[in-house]
């Protein structure tokens, strides 16, 4: 059976059809929707984790006990997992297990173009490489052979492009693989420095005979045609030299780490002139010159964003045809949605003329104008422990302009730690939470305060406020976040006041299955001054018409009602829909 299906679709398939049976993952675009496909396999037992680093630790276990495992993540979730990547390196694996991580050339939805296949050599990880859904699914399947076979874990790294393509995959039936009986073996699984001495030798000898193997696996492949130039290639970009120079010798590699030294000089040896085409950084072609070979490559192409054979056509000296080029179109920047609770409480920030330390969400659009309130934003938790720093730095009238933002799923990613150091460290900053009660900028993926799991099934829902109290915050509101003027007296309370407080905004985001609008709002011409106080919240929904009035699309209005606490004419109303 055939069908057509996304990389990242197919990647679940592959896992499926591996017989893996647990998967933990925390969403992120663009690995995120591996998780979401793979729950619909009852054979497979899927969550979301509170972050990447729980995730991979949660595939360790898994693996120890005897069971094929998987842990997705973005390129920067990678971060927060190497904590247990690197050692999970020198332990190996009992039942194999595969870590998918997403790179994001292009910045389509990151914070930073970061490259994996670079941790993957600094951590003696292999790494393979699809470049569509068939191999996507085959590699994942694969990679759990290379795990056992060599005992390591092993990444499979994708980029966005390659996660949201399409293209058609063979189907097969599930491998049920027998369960590991579990050993007891300190030497391997307890990495105390006795054990782990032992260890980094072992990984140096399992890298070693990797690397020599690898020139005779069949991901790695040699297409010899025209002889002039020959391209060493993998992933998507494989698809992009395919499309540019249909004549030319290819060497398409599957694994990327170790790489296979013995075919890459055989291709060398057969073709006149060598190019590596690689996205991000030249990991490839500074290995093959450490060789002593001649290869060019970032000395022609860019570090950053992605690849397109366009792109190649041009560098290479042979122009591609504009005849049917897509027409260039008006870009639209990101906006907050009409009716999202982050616009209401940026609005008051804005109004307050406060500073915000942001972090990874939604509501890192409060930086843009017209709202314009955030003013940092690293990564994910980082947010809380930025605007700690400030007040360690400057003191507390300094802060008394700022405030902590951060959303309910990137709090209990990484920020409830660094509350817990506010606390101990005697901090008298505010923190503000927005429940939305999803993760929002992924997709509205489940979360620990959700009350329901990756599967959709109702469990324990983690209450934010309670755990703020337990953890020593000797002030915590909960707040609607569209009451604009008692979230404004609170706010201004807070930070003139003594104290930490955790302010908690919540509403529900305006995009979750089941939400109801039974309102719109509308503009009555007769009072509107043409004043434009309405268009400082920056709903995508509020605009001007052709005599200067303001206007409000109605079939983009969620009848939140935040335009009209700005309105001091009352020419705007909530009507029914």
């Amino acid at each position: 059976m055939k069908k057509i299906m996304l990389g990242n679709e197919a990647i679940a398939r592959g896992a499926y059809e591996a017989g893996v049976k647990v998967s933990s993952a925390y969403p992120g675009t663009p690995s995120t929707e591996i998780s979401e496909f793979l729950s619909v396999y009852n054979d497979v037992y899927t969550e979301w984790a509170p972050n990447e680093k729980v995730a991979l630790e949660v595939a360790f276990g898994a693996s120890v006990s005897g069971v094929r495992s998987l842990s997705c993540m973005k390129h920067v979730g990678l971060n927060v997992a190497s904590d247990p990547l690197y050692t999970f390196s020198y332990t190996g694996v009992g039942g194999g297990s595969v870590i998918v991580v997403a790179d994001d050339p292009g910045l389509a939805s990151s914070q930073n173009e970061q490259d994996t296949r670079m941790i993957a050599r600094s951590s003696h990880v292999p790494v393979l490489e699809p470049s569509d859904s068939q191999e996507a699914k085959d590699f994942t399947k694969f990679a759990y052979e290379i795990s056992e076979k060599y005992d390591t874990p092993v990444i499979l790294r994708t980029t966005t492009k390659l996660s949201h393509s399409q293209s058609i995959v063979e189907l097969c039936d599930r491998k049920e693989i027998p369960d590991k009986e579990y050993q007891r073996n300190v030497k391997k699984y307890v990495m105390m420095p006795a054990s782990a001495i032992g260890r980094h030798l072992y990984v140096e000898d399992r890298e070693n005979r990797l690397a020599e193997d690898c020139s005779c696996f069949d991901v790695n492949r040699i297409e010899l045609a025209d002889n002039k130039i020959g391209f060493i290639t993998s992933g998507i970009c494989y698809q992009y030299v395919k499309e540019a120079f249909p004549n030319a010798s290819i060497l398409k590699l599957g694994m990327v780490n170790p790489l296979p030294k013995q075919k890459i000089l055989d291709f060398a040896s057969k073709v006149e002139k060598l190019v590596v085409i690689e996205e991000l950084e030249p990991v490839i072609q500074e290995q093959i010159q450490s060789w002593g070979i001649k290869v060019v490559g970032k000395e022609l192409l860019t570090r950053q964003g992605e690849y397109n054979s366009k792109m190649l056509k041009n560098v290479f000296g042979e122009k591609l045809d504009d005849t049917f080029a897509p027409k260039q179109v008006a870009m639209r920047p990101p906006v907050l949605c009409p009716g999202c609770p982050h616009r209401s409480v940026f609005s008051v920030l804005n109004k307050l003329k406060l500073h915000a330390a942001g972090d990874i969400g939604c509501y890192t659009l409060g930086a843009v104008a017209p709202l314009g309130v955030i003013d940092t934003t690293v990564c994910m938790g980082a947010s809380i422990s930025t605007l700690h720093g400030m007040e360690k730095a400057k003191g507390k009238d300094f802060v008394k302009n700022w405030v902590a933002v951060i959303g309910d799923s990137t709090f209990l990613h990484t920020g409830v730690n660094s509350l817990i150091n506010m606390v101990y460290n005697k901090s008298t900053c505010t923190v503000l939470i927005l429940d939305n009660r999803t993760t929002g900028m992924t997709g509205h993926q489940e979360h620990a305060a959700t009350g329901k799991t990756l599967k959709g099934e109702s469990t324990y829902a983690i209450n934010l406020a309670d755990l703020c109290r337990a953890i020593g915050v000797p002030n915590v509101i909960e707040i609607d976040a569209f009451d604009v003027d008692n979230l404004e007296k609170t706010i201004k309370e807070s930070v003139n006041g003594d104290q930490l407080t955790v302010i908690i905004a919540k509403a529900p985001c305006a995009l979750l299955k089941g939400q109801k609008f039974p309102f719109v709002c509308k503009v009555d011409d007769s009072k509107c001054k043409k004043c434009g106080m309405c268009f400082k919240i920056g709903c995508p929904a509020v605009s001007k018409d052709e005599n200067g009035f303001a206007t409000i699309d109605v079939t983009a209005c969620n009848g939140c009602g935040l335009c009209l606490n700005y309105c001091k004419f009352n020419a705007i109303n909530k009507v029914e829909r």
